[in-house]
C-alpha cells in the first residue's frame, strides 16, 4: 500500500508540475481572474461531485458558523497567492514559477516564529540563505538588478501560499477536510471571477485555453487534491514531502518539453539551492515523525 500510495503522490508530482505550463499558455494569452475565477469555481464542481458519487448521494453535510468563517478566509488567502502567481506567468517561465512557488514551504515556518512564536530548528535559517540566494540566482541569472517582474509575483504570491497552508493547518484540520476543499475552492473561484468580469476583456477561449482550464481544473486541482488525500493515509509524512517537492522540478522539465523553455547553468544551480532549501525545512519535521503534509500543496 505503501507503494502504491508513493506512486500515486509521483503522479500528483507530475501533474502539478505540468501544470504550470498549461497556466502559462493561459498567462500568455491575458488570463488571470476570468481564467482563475473559472478553473476553481470547476474544481469545486468536481471535488463535490466525486464526494456525492463516494456517498452515493448528492452531499449535504452540515457546516458549523465556524467552518464557514475559515473556508471564507482560507479561500481568501488561496485568492491571492492564486492571482499573484497566474499574474507573474503572463512575465516569467514555467520552471521559475514552479521553483519560486515552491519557497513557501520555506516562509512558513518563519510566518509561525513570527505570528505564533514558534521557534524554528536551526537548520531553518541556513534553508532561508539556500532559497533567497537560489531565487535570485533563478530570476537574475546572477547579474545584479535584474529581478524579472513575474518572479517578484510568485515570490510574494509564495508568501500568501504560506498564509494559506498556515491556516489549513492551523484551524482547517477541525473540519471534514472535502467539504472544507469544496468552500475554499469556490470562494476562491468567485473572488477571482468578479474582479474579472470588471478588470479583463473577455478572453478567446481557443483551444489552449479551453485544454489549459480543463487540465487545471479537473486533473491538478480536482483529480489530484482527492488522491492526495488518499495517498497521505497510507505513507509516512517524510516520503509525502519529498515526492510532493518534486513538482518544481517537474515544471522545469516540462517548460523545456513542450514550450521551449530554457535554463542557464547557473539558474539551474539557483533552482536547485531552492530545492534543496525546500527539503532542509523540512528536516526536524521529518526525525520528528510529526509533520503533517495533508494540506501542504493542496489548492494548486
Amino acid at each position: 500500500m505503501r507503494l502504491k500510495a508513493d506512486l500515486t503522490l509521483f503522479l500528483i508530482s507530475i501533474i502539478w508540475g505540468s501544470a504550470f505550463v498549461a497556466q502559462r499558455v493561459a498567462g500568455q494569452a491575458g488570463g488571470v481572474y476570468i481564467f482563475n475565477g473559472i478553473r476553481y469555481l470547476l474544481a469545486a464542481v468536481v471535488v463535490f461531485l466525486f464526494v456525492s458519487l463516494r456517498a452515493g448521494r448528492i452531499a449535504n453535510p452540515t457546516h458549523s458558523r465556524g467552518q464557514y468563517k475559515w473556508m471564507l478566509i482560507a479561500g481568501f488567502f488561496l485568492f491571492l497567492g492564486s492571482a499573484l502567481q497566474q499574474a507573474g506567468m503572463q512575465y516569467t517561465t514555467a520552471g521559475n514559477a514552479g521553483f519560486i512557488t515552491s519557497l513557501y514551504v520555506v516562509l512558513i515556518p518563519l510566518i509561525l516564529f513570527v505570528l505564533w512564536g514558534e521557534k524554528p530548528h536551526w537548520l531553518f535559517i541556513l534553508a532561508v540563505v539556500l532559497a533567497m540566494a537560489g531565487a535570485f540566482l533563478l530570476s537574475t541569472g546572477g547579474k545584479i538588478n535584474a529581478m524579472q517582474f513575474g518572479d517578484l509575483l510568485e515570490l510574494i504570491g509564495a508568501l500568501f501560499w504560506a498564509f494559506h497552508v498556515v491556516i489549513l493547518g492551523k484551524y482547517a484540520a477541525r473540519f471534514e477536510p472535502m467539504s472544507f476543499s469544496v468552500g475554499q475552492l469556490a470562494v476562491c473561484g468567485l473572488l477571482n471571477l468578479t474582479p474579472g468580469l470588471f478588470l479583463e476583456p473577455m478572453p478567446i477561449f481557443d483551444a489552449n485555453l479551453l485544454f489549459a482550464i480543463g487540465y487545471t481544473a479537473v486533473l491538478s486541482l480536482g483529480l489530484c487534491y482527492t488522491l492526495q488525500v488518499w495517498a497521505q493515509k497510507h505513507t509516512p509524512p517524510a516520503d509525502a514531502a519529498l515526492i510532493l517537492g518534486l513538482e518544481s522540478v517537474f515544471a522545469a522539465l516540462a517548460g523545456w518539453l513542450i514550450l521551449d523553455e530554457r535554463l542557464t547553468p547557473i539558474q539551474i544551480l539557483g533552482g536547485a539551492m531552492i530545492f534543496v532549501a525546500v527539503i532542509l525545512s523540512q528536516f526536524k519535521e521529518w526525525t520528528s515523525g510529526k509533520m503533517d503534509t495533508e494540506h501542504l500543496v493542496e489548492g494548486r
